[in-house]
């Protein structure tokens, strides 16, 4: 089995994912850049997604 690659994807309020790459993006998220193994990607979004919180939630305080 081949290591498949992934997409780290951020949608408009700021949460993050991963994606596979090569498969269509679902509506309104997109590609942050960072593409690569699942673990990697994952250490990613740990690392760059520090407020759970939504963009609104957070505009709103």
């Amino acid at each position: 089995m081949s290591e498949q690659d992934w997409l780290v994807v951020v949608n408009d309020e700021d949460q993050y994912s991963i994606w596979a790459a090569g498969s269509p993006l679902p509506a309104g998220w997109h590609a942050t850049g960072f593409r690569g193994e699942r673990e990697a990607c994952l250490a990613h979004v740990d690392e760059v997604w520090t407020d759970m919180r939504p963009r609104s939630l957070r505009a709103a305080e």
